[in-house]
Order: structure tokens, then sequence, then C-alpha cells
């Protein structure tokens, strides 16, 4: 990995020790530069997990992904600082209530004077990274965030302001190894019944808030305000995904 390259894609010119300050300033860049997005699902790209494949991406092809890829890239990045990274395995819930399977989702747990819960490719989730223990309430932008017990494995939930506590996913803390998460990445690449597969997606968190391009919904969020436009071509969607996220639709 060319590490120079990987911090000027995400605009980070901080420290470089692996500590807690420098990895909460390397998550939010992350979040703030590399969008969370299914384009090469829609455009019938094969995505496979190899790790250099991941890093040459979002690197050199300036692009983003899904959970995969934005958090297997970020681990090869915090691995090549010296930090000690382990990958997680979580379960998202669905529509219906019940849990996607073991491999649904991967998160980072990143370990220093204490253990951290990473995660930048969750979407509209929380943009500082989570202290990895339970009882204790995180505040972020607005909204709270709490690690919970659930038998042998780890609830993660959140809350919006008014709102109840709400579950985004539940993981277990044992390692796992990249290739893990094949058969899953294989499936929501492939099935009907994987939300990557419905419509394109791209989104991307900012200093006021989050920009995110649902088909043809350009949806921006400023403090709290929402403001939702309907795009009408599909010149304008391109015109869209170059202008808010930096990546160039194939021409057809």
């Amino acid at each position: 990995m060319n590490v120079a390259d990987y911090l000027e894609r995400i605009g980070y010119s901080g420290g470089l020790k692996p500590t807690a300050e420098t990895l909460r300033n390397i998550h939010r860049a992350h979040l703030f530069t590399v969008p969370f997005e299914n384009l090469d699902i829609a455009w019938r790209r094969e995505i496979r997990l190899n790790p250099d494949a991941l890093t040459e991406k979002i690197v050199e092809q300036r692009r983003g992904g899904f959970c995969y890829e934005l958090n297997g890239a970020l681990a090869s990045l915090l691995r090549a600082l010296g930090f000690q990274v382990t990958l997680l395995s979580a379960r998202v819930p669905r529509e219906d209530g019940t849990l996607g399977p073991e491999f649904d989702h991967l998160a980072l747990r990143i370990d220093l004077d204490e253990p951290w819960l990473a995660d930048v490719g969750f979407g509209d989730c929380f943009v500082d990274p989570l202290r990895l223990q339970t009882g204790s309430e995180q505040e972020q932008r607005g909204e709270w965030f709490r690690i919970a017990d659930q038998g042998n494995s780890l609830r993660l939930e959140r809350k919006r302001r008014q709102e109840d506590w709400k579950l985004a996913y539940i993981f277990s803390l044992t390692p796992r190894r990249l290739e893990k998460f094949e058969a899953m990445c294989r499936y929501h690449q492939t099935s009907p019944e994987s939300p990557f597969t419905r419509k394109r997606l791209c989104s991307r968190a900012t200093d006021e808030g989050r920009v995110t391009l649902s088909e043809m919904n350009l949806v921006t969020t400023r403090h709290g305000d929402r403001d939702e436009r309907l795009l009408l071509s599909d010149a304008e969607w391109r015109a869209s995904l170059a202008e808010h996220f930096g990546v160039r639709a194939p021409l057809r």
C-alpha cells in the first residue's frame, strides 16, 4: 500500500502515531471524502475482497464502496500505520425485524489503551469511533449511541432526538478474516433480497450533515434540515454524482 496516496485521497495531513486522536481524525476524513455506494453492483462489475483491489478502487479510481470494501480498505491503512485492527462480523436487522446472517456486515475493532469500534461502511451512522464498552451513552452530532450485551454478542443501538433507541446491528468480538466475508459479499451483489441490488445509492457525510443520491433523489441534510430534490434526467444524475462525490459514471 502507498500510505501517502491513501492519506491524500482522504485529505488527511495530521499525525500518524497510532493514537485515539489519529484514529478519530482518519475515521472522520474517510467518511467525509469516500462515499458509501453500491454503483458497481448496478453497473454489473464484480466486487472481490482482495485488499490490493479495494485500496486501488478507493485511492486510484477515487471511488467508494459498501461495508466490505470501505472497512476492508481502512483496516489495511490503519495496519500500515501501526494500529492493531480486528475484523468483526455483524448482523443487520431486515425490514421485517429479523436479523441478516453472519458476515452480513463488516466492522472494525481497534485496540489502543482501550478498544474502539470503527465503521466507515454503514452509511448514515456514527462519525467518530465509539468506545467499545457497554453501559454508556456516547453522543455525536445530536445523536446518541450505546453498546449493550446480548448473550454472546453485542448490540449497537442509536437514538435520535425524540425517538426511541433502535438497533443498528448485532456483532461479536470473534476475530474474522476478510475472505470469510466473500460469500455474503457475493450475495449482496446478486440476490434480489439484498438491499444493494434494489437501487443505486451514493452517500457521504459532511461537516454539516450528509449528502445522498438515492436513484434520482438528491437529499442534502444540514444541521438537521433536510432538502430533497428530484433529478429529471440521466445527465443531471451524472452531474450530481460527479459534483458531490467525485464519481464519474461510465458511458453506456
